[in-house]
């Protein structure tokens, strides 16, 4: 058994702006107060949703140094930005951000093969990976740009063996092939963490170790609250999923403007400005619909939530 990370709720972290296109380090930190506030496990901090794309190498690793440095009390940290084209410049990132004290650096699956390759060049990666990196935990991301690579239940078990593994974000949004994940995995240190909201309560049953989705930065708390009662309250658990899923179309809107104004509306104090879309795109009618979500998630916690 290698080493293991926290059940529960990972958000995948946004990044804020200041209006000269820098990184908004007090915007950061708001944040971050945000989610432990909401009782998250810990916090993905480098992914998709912070940018990591549209971040250069320096940003990358300041910013991953300042999310483990100032983690709120009880909060871990993993990360990533594993989008440096050469292997030598994946290397040296992933130790830069492991010396500052990760608790899991997790790879990006397609980068590991171009999308025409076969898994077999994949596996190869990986293991000329982990042989240059000395860490203990590492994790996998099925990001979905710019192409996505689902990891098969085989590799990921080959994975799980290596005992280096802890973390998975799955992104396959199947339930046939969660299970045949889960059941892979069984009985090791790397643990399944799903980023699809409508299939979480099913994925959780099946032995999957919780959530790490867009869906945590509207309303992590009752994320939280599944992960940790679905199966102690499995009656309020199914309608808690129902709500939670039907929530989640959310993410077809201006993602990720929307949850930086839904973050606006809890009063952590950010702008709408992103390097991925125009902060213009979230019209009026948008910001209402977030609005409406917003006031229909309070009144779900004061009569379901109680």
């Amino acid at each position: 058994m290698g080493k293991s990370i926290k059940d529960g709720v990972w958000p995948v972290m946004i990044t804020p702006y200041t209006v000269d296109n820098k990184i908004d380090y007090d915007g950061v930190l708001k944040i971050m107060e945000w989610y432990a506030s909401q009782g998250v496990a810990g916090i993905f901090a480098v992914c998709q949703s912070s940018e990591m794309h549209f971040l250069s190498r320096d940003e990358r690793l300041e910013l991953a140094k300042f999310v483990i440095a100032n983690a709120p009390k009880g909060v871990d940290i993993i990360a990533s930005g594993h989008v440096a084209k050469s292997l030598e410049d994946q290397i040296y990132e992933a130790n830069e951000i492991i010396d500052a004290g990760v608790e899991s650096y997790v790879f990006i699956s397609n980068q590991f093969a171009r999308e025409d390759e076969s898994e077999d060049v994949a596996k190869k990666s990986i293991e000329q990976l982990i042989t240059q990196i000395p860490a203990e935990s590492f994790g996998i991301y099925e990001c979905p740009s710019p192409y996505k690579r689902l990891i098969s239940p085989e590799l990921l078990k080959w994975c799980a063996d290596t005992g280096r593994f802890s973390f998975l974000k799955d992104t396959c949004c199947d339930l046939d092939e969660l299970k045949r994940k889960t059941d892979a995995v069984k009985g090791t240190s790397l643990k399944i963490y799903n980023a699809n909201a409508a299939t979480l309560l099913e994925s959780l049953k099946m032995g999957a170790s919780g959530y790490s989705g867009v869906m945590a930065n509207f309303h992590a708390d009752l994320y939280v609250w599944l992960c940790d009662n679905y199966a102690r309250e499995p009656e309020k658990a199914s309608v808690v999923q129902d709500f939670l899923g039907f929530a989640s179309m959310v993410e077809c809107q201006v993602y990720p403007i929307n949850a930086k104004y839904h973050m606006q509306l809890e009063g952590v104090n950010i702008n709408l400005l992103s390097r991925t879309k125009d902060a213009d795109l979230l019209t009026g009618s948008k910001k209402m619909e977030v609005e409406q979500l917003r006031r229909s998630v309070e009144n779900f916690r004061k009569t379901i939530i109680k």
